[in-house]
């Protein structure tokens, strides 16, 4: 039986509006945990963690929150580590989507420790490769993809003890629509692997799932990373930065099922719940939904 480690995050300090550090509760109250137990998983859930509050003042050197951004990232790598090293599947409950810089930090961390490959499958309507230079907010939850991969505060950088955490080649941006000026020169020097909206238009989702999993095997770390606004806002609006135009429910539920089917997901985040502009906790509902596809929910058996 897999134990699940799940750890809440509660913090927005990274994001642009208020109100994603109430997602992990939200899940808690749409029956995350519960889920996992139908779906024979062993559940400790360790609570929430704790960290400075959001003092929600102006970006400091094209940098909004800084010192809290770092202190909730040592805080969350600390624990997806603890999980690691203990044996269990770190699924951390965001909170925004900056707390990725901790987490897979520390999966990289382990990575290198127990000669695993790793891939990331970064589900995300932006592209969250901004640099301070080139940010027209200064929030970090748009620099995580940057940061992971070298480029950043020296302190947001180096928790996993190597620079850069992940290269370009452990990682697949799935369901972008909406990148900036700069992340677009920045993404095209670094030579990510990014499947657009675009391109899952044209070549279809089970195309897209096909190629982000390819090459995988037993030796393959795959962690997900999944922010609630990659879908599209008609059916997850809570969420504080919705795009039109993403996947649909049955576009992410075959994304989710074709992952589960590998039988390699060992780490996950869920980011950007907010419970605040959700509608009946909506939202909350369909990531638990998702998340129960991921660890094998099934229409039928499948051989």
């Amino acid at each position: 039986m897999k134990t699940i480690a799940v750890i809440g995050a509660p913090t927005d300090v990274g994001a642009s509006v208020r109100g994603a550090g109430m997602g992990p509760d939200a899940l808690r109250v749409a029956g995350l945990n519960e889920a996992l137990q139908a779906h024979q998983m062993r559940v400790v859930d360790h609570g929430n963690l704790h960290g400075p509050a959001n003092p929600w003042q102006a970006p400091v050197n094209g940098l909004r929150h800084l010192k809290e951004a770092i202190d909730w990232n040592q805080i969350v790598f600390d624990a997806v580590d603890a999980a690691l090293r203990a044996g269990h599947m770190p699924m951390m409950l965001g909170g925004d989507h900056c707390l990725a810089i901790g987490s897979i930090s520390a999966v990289a961390k382990h990575c290198k420790q127990t000669g695993k490959k790793l891939r990331v499958l970064w589900f995300d309507a932006h592209a969250d490769s901004n640099l301070s230079s080139i940010s027209p907010t200064g929030n970090i939850h748009g620099m995580p993809v940057a940061c992971l991969m070298g480029h950043g505060p020296e302190a947001l950088v180096n928790y996993a003890g190597q620079v850069p955490a992940i290269q370009a080649s452990d990682i697949r941006l799935i369901g972008i629509r909406s990148v900036d000026e700069g992340e677009k020169r920045f993404i095209h020097d670094m030579g990510m692997q990014v499947f657009d909206m675009r391109y899952i238009d044209e070549y279809g989702m089970r195309n897209v799932m096909s190629s982000v999993l390819a090459g995988l095997d037993s030796d393959t770390h795959l962690h997900v990373s999944f922010d609630m606004d990659c879908l599209d806002p008609a059916i997850a609006p809570g969420v504080g930065t919705a795009v039109r135009g993403g996947p649909t429910y049955r576009e992410a539920q075959l994304c989710m099922e074709m992952i589960a089917d590998t039988g390699l997901l060992a780490s996950l985040d869920l980011v950007e719940l907010n419970p605040a502009l959700d509608i009946r906790n909506q939202t909350a509902e369909l990531a638990v939904d998702l998340i129960e596809s991921l660890f094998g929910k099934s229409t039928l058996v499948r051989l």
